[in-house]
């Protein structure tokens, strides 16, 4: 068989092939090929010679990295050339296609390119994907081609599905020009050069230091392949536009692992700006899990002025201090996708001292700190990550620290899913935060941000919290079915608390206690377990056009010395009273619309002694106004308007029911 591919490489390869490119016996495959028989009609239709560069990243003629070109000598003779001719036609035309295919799957991919280019027969057969998946995995190991469109972008498809019908081939030309990290396969390869004529271009390593050393150098332009194994204690400090990506059979990043038990795995310096490092497990994993001086390593570490990208890492980090990922300084700005950063013994991201980035698509989860730390004007770009079941708090920003978080999935973390503090102003949109051991998003300490049509739900504790003068805006979120209550604001709390719509709480939909005034406005506030707005123990505020209704207790409580204004809200349909003030509450109700209670509209007792103007109060069917129990109130009658007065001493009550005509107004 051997001797037939020899010949029918000899007269189907034109005279500008060189003679040292002929397939040769020791080539692989050569004792069993994979290769299955097929007939011609179920090979895909191919043009006669590839497009793109083939192999050695120029063009399929071949006539810059394959040495010099020889041509090959002609037989002289009539009678020579007469017998020559029916030869070429049946290996070309008559040769079945499965003998065909079996001579083929003897020969490197520089000779498929070349015996493509013979005739359309030989393209056809010559681009069979078969041939090239062989090919394709005994170089880069991938079980489902990697494409590589474009610099920094790497991605896996399944070739059943490709819209082209070799991806395989396709694959190859993209990644051709790079070098392999394959411990002990360098000296097999560079020993057996006859068996791997063609690939001289190819270069191999034992080591990533090696092969980064190779960067510098000039050897090759920087993509490096890091087959399967676990790269432990290299020094990989990258500062220059570097690709290194993972390359193994089925899940890629489990079966390529590198790790450092000493210092930080993987640093980005300045000059790495464009590098790429993706498809593998990074880990850091100190002999002393707590040492102190861990402090300063990482799995990952990204300094000044670079901005790299990471894309589809697993990432690990046993140290209880420190972090996984750590970016930090001016100018560190990397992409951060599909990575997974989780079971870490400290903060899973950190960003810090004006770091920015983008961080996408990423899966953060169980790790003992936050799941991503932002301080001291870290500003980055977080969208579509899956934080969850933090040992700790899902998101912590403070310092001044900043963020952008958009369409993030954050559930069940053991404290709160994010946290701001300390001057921390973040923007959080279009986020779930959810199913959270204690609140979902707890703002303190002078803490600021935006938190904007957000769904907040089903945490143990209040949905938002909000306490010792920090002062968010919390704007178009849905926030219901809490454990306890929807917005809860207490000591010293402000905030803009406007456009919600709150509802289905255990507690109240809004709670304002001790000292705190935020501003309340167009929030709807229905469907709540107890009441809908509880203001209590000095609580102060503006509440304004909200509309609150059906509600199981009041809903409005205003008590115990707090002095609220309530102006030109919706109040109605609830379970009970509309308004209640008692124990000393206090406060403005005007212009208000309470109407269809259970009970009275509004009710006033023990003390309380609130202002009430221009209000509609109507269809409570146990009267408009109640008052009782050393209630009093100032107020401006309108027509119609129904008062009842209670005071009770003992046992005995003294009502007096009043009506007041329009003449009387």
């Amino acid at each position: 068989m051997m001797e037939l591919a020899q010949l029918l490489f000899f007269v189907v390869v034109d005279d500008d092939v060189p003679a040292d490119m002929v397939a040769e016996e020791s080539g692989p495959g050569a004792q069993n090929s994979p290769y299955q028989l097929r007939r011609k009609t179920l090979l895909p239709k191919r043009t006669a010679c590839p497009t793109k560069s083939s192999m050695e990243g120029a063009s399929t003629s071949a006539t810059e990295n394959f040495g010099h070109r020889a041509k090959r000598a002609r037989v002289s003779g009539k009678s020579q050339d007469l017998s020559a001719a029916p030869a070429e036609q049946y290996l070309q035309e008559k040769l079945p296609d499965e003998v065909v295919l079996k001579i083929f799957s003897y020969l490197l991919e520089q000779d498929l390119c070349r015996a493509a280019c013979v005739c359309k027969r030989f393209s056809e057969l010559a681009n069979d994907p078969i041939l090239w998946k062989r090919l394709y995995m005994e170089v880069f190991e991938y079980t489902r081609p990697m494409m590589h469109p474009e610099p920094g972008k790497f991605y896996q498809i399944n070739p059943e599905e490709y819209e082209h019908p070799n991806p395989w081939k396709e694959s190859f030309q993209q990644l051709y020009k790079g070098a392999h990290v394959k411990p002990g396969f360098a000296e097999h390869f560079y020993s057996n050069p006859a068996r791997y004529k063609g690939r001289e271009n190819m270069l191999y390593y034992d080591t990533i230091e090696d092969a980064l050393g190779g960067v510098q150098e000039a050897h090759f332009d920087g993509l490096i392949f890091v087959h399967s194994g676990i790269y432990t204690d290299e020094w990989i400090y990258i500062e220059s536009p570097i690709t290194m990506i993972g390359a193994a059979p089925g899940k890629v990043a489990d079966k390529v692992i590198i790790e450092n038990t000493r210092d930080s795995t993987f640093v980005f310096m300045e000059g790495s700006e464009d590098a790429y490092v993706g498809y593998m497990t990074i880990r850091f994993n100190p002999d002393d899990k707590s040492a102190q001086h861990h402090n300063a390593h990482h799995c990952l570490e990204i300094t000044v002025n670079c901005s790299p990208i990471i894309d589809h890492c697993i990432i690990r980090s046993t140290c209880t201090v420190g972090s996984a990922v750590c970016v930090s300084g001016q100018g560190a700005c990397p992409t951060i996708k599909h990575c997974n950063i989780s079971d870490c013994e400290n903060v899973g991201l950190y960003i810090t001292d004006h770091a920015q980035g983008i961080y996408e698509d990423n899966e953060i989860s169980n790790n003992a700190l936050a799941g991503i730390w932002v301080k001291n004007h870290g500003n980055p770009i977080i969208r579509r990550n899956h934080i969850h079941h933090g040992r700790d708090v899902g998101v912590f920003t403070f310092d001044h620290g900043m963020g952008y978080f958009e369409s993030c999935n954050i559930h069940r973390n053991r404290i709160a899913g994010f946290e701001v503090k300390a001057y921390a102003n973040p923007t959080v949109v279009r986020c779930e935060i959810h199913h959270g051991q204690t609140g979902g998003i707890y703002v303190h300490e002078k803490g600021r941000g935006q938190f904007i049509e957000n769904k907040i739900y089903a945490n143990n504790f209040a949905g938002v919290w909000i306490t010792s003068n920090s002062d968010p805006t919390i704007r178009g979120n849905a926030i219901f079915n809490g454990n306890q209550g929807g917005v809860y604001i207490f000591g010293d709390g402000r905030g803009l608390i406007e456009g919600n719509d709150i509802y289905g709480n255990a507690l109240a939909g809004i709670q304002i206690r001790t000292n705190s005034c935020p501003i309340v406005r167009h929030n709807k506030i229905h469907d709540g377990q107890h009441g809908g707005i509880y203001v209590h123990e000095k609580g102060q505020g503006v509440i304004e056009e909200n509309e609150v209704y059906s509600n199981t207790l009041a809903g409005v409580w205003v008590t115990t010395g707090s002095t609220p204004v309530l102006r030109r809200n919706r109040i109605h349909s609830g379970k009970q009273v509309g308004v209640y003030f008692y124990d000393n509450g206090h406060g403005v109700l005007e212009d208000n619309d309470i109407y269809n209670h259970m009970y009275s509209g509004v009710q006033i007792r023990t003390g309380s002694n609130p202002k009430i103007r221009r209000n509609k109060i109507w269809g409570g069917q146990n009267g408009g106004i109640l008052v009782y129990n050393s209630g009093r109130f100032a107020f401006h009658i309108y027509p119609e308007l129904f008062v009842v007065f209670k005071s009770k001493q003992k046992s005995n009550f003294e009502v007096l029911e009043l009506r007041v005509s329009s003449s009387q107004s």
